[in-house]
């Protein structure tokens, strides 16, 4: 089928649900809004926070002098992700970055490659051993989502420092992402404001082959954690997402973009994948939704946000915030190109016009188990097949940098 419509829907529907799209607008460095009396909160849970530009307790503005020692200054640490460079060579961002410290009156910054056995958990906490003063994650929604699991509850503040195709938790909390500049600059120079973050117990099929997938956290680390998902004798693992885990047809896209085919055409890779996967079976789910919501559906995928602005400037969940210490659960359930139409209509025009494809609702905890072994994806990170997963909010568990009133 060639018609226009058709060939319209199918760019909707991709833009609508892949995490891995270009954003196609670019949106102007802002504050959060209505984080005051969570960071009050924050501030009592975690300590004082660091004032911009200076350790906890001290402030300053102007630029270090040639004489000042740079063991006095303020230290920020850089987890950077080299593939996310031609050639993996970082030699320019890193000079860049090392002058915007110098110029805010920071010590030359530690700077931290991530490797294919380490994308970037074990990096982080070398730097909290090391006592900087802040960690900024330089590379895609992967390595800030790794980051940022290694950060949750330790009350050393994250900045974000875009260098990926996606930058969703960057988008949805208003950040630069198209200069480094200035998303060093907001790092150096921004409020500590806590985020929430969603801890994640997943159960892999038993009898899993061995993936190359990103490495789960230790449970140790974490505060909450949510109940061993599932039935089964599959083995469990933990993980840490910031933006949005999903179960289905948006896993399975991004699973199955060819390597190849990335490198040479970006995002647009993602929609050869997600067309040749549209016409995929639904799947069977139980969903417990805290104490109260039970449900069996047959779904094409299944999403619980932390934030719902996905790229295309489309939100998946307009009312989701990072800081409301809720998750939003998201259940897509088309039926051919109908349903699709139905799916689009309603994340584009928010109305409920055409089938009931899509249905929302928020918990603090959430269960949901597949019947059958389904893609399971967090932050974009593409983690395998897995047979369940529960989820726990951790309300102000994450500080992050925001640009300053």
């Amino acid at each position: 089928m060639t018609d226009w419509w058709f060939l319209t829907l199918i760019v909707l529907v991709l833009i609508a649900l892949l995490l891995r799209l270009a954003m196609s607008q670019t949106h102007a460095a802002g504050r959060l809004p209505g984080l005051g009396p969570v960071l009050a909160v924050g501030a009592g849970v975690f300590g004082s926070v660091a004032p911009a530009g200076g350790k906890r307790g001290r402030q300053r503005t102007e630029p270090a002098t040639e004489g000042q020692a740079q063991a006095d200054r303020p230290r920020a640490a850089v987890v950077v992700n080299p593939t996310k460079f031609d050639g993996n060579n970082t030699d320019k961002p890193r000079a860049e970055i090392e002058e915007v410290c110098r110029t805010h009156g920071w010590a030359d910054p530690l700077w931290l490659e991530t490797t294919e056995d380490d994308p970037g958990y074990g990096q982080t906490k070398q730097a909290l051993a090391e006592g900087v003063d802040l960690v900024c994650a330089l590379g895609g929604d992967g390595t800030v989502r790794i980051v940022g699991s290694a950060l949750v509850g330790s009350g050393v503040p994250m900045g974000l420092l875009s260098g990926g195709t996606g930058n969703l938790l960057a988008r949805n909390l208003s950040l630069p992402v198209t200069s480094l500049s200035q998303g060093m600059t907001v790092a150096l120079t921004g409020e500590s404001s806590p985020i929430d973050t969603g801890s994640l117990r997943l159960r892999r099929p038993l009898h899993a082959d061995e993936e190359d997938t990103p490495p789960p956290v230790d449970a140790d680390d974490l505060d909450e954690v949510p109940p061993v998902p599932g039935r089964g004798e599959g083995e469990v693992e933990d993980h840490v997402f910031l933006v949005m885990a999903g179960l289905g047809f948006d896993a399975e896209v991004m699973a199955n973009a060819p390597e190849k085919l990335k490198k040479q055409m970006g995002w647009a890779a993602y929609l050869v994948s997600g067309v040749q996967r549209l016409r995929g079976p639904q799947f069977k789910v139980e969903v417990q939704a805290d104490d109260d919501t039970r449900m069996h559906r047959r779904v094409r995928s299944v999403m619980v946000g932390n934030v719902g602005k996905l790229t295309g400037g489309l939100n998946l969940v307009p009312q989701a915030r990072a800081d409301d210490g809720i998750l939003d659960l998201v259940l897509l359930s088309p039926e051919g190109l109908v349903g699709w139409g139905a799916v689009v209509t309603r994340l584009v025009t928010r109305s409920s016009r055409g089938h009931q494809r899509v249905d929302y609702f928020t918990a603090k905890t959430v269960e949901v188990v597949a019947g059958s072994p389904v893609e399971i994806q967090l932050d974009g990170d593409t983690l395998g097949r897995a047979t369940a997963m529960s989820v726990t909010v951790n309300p102000g568990s994450l500080l992050v940098r925001l640009p300053r009133d």
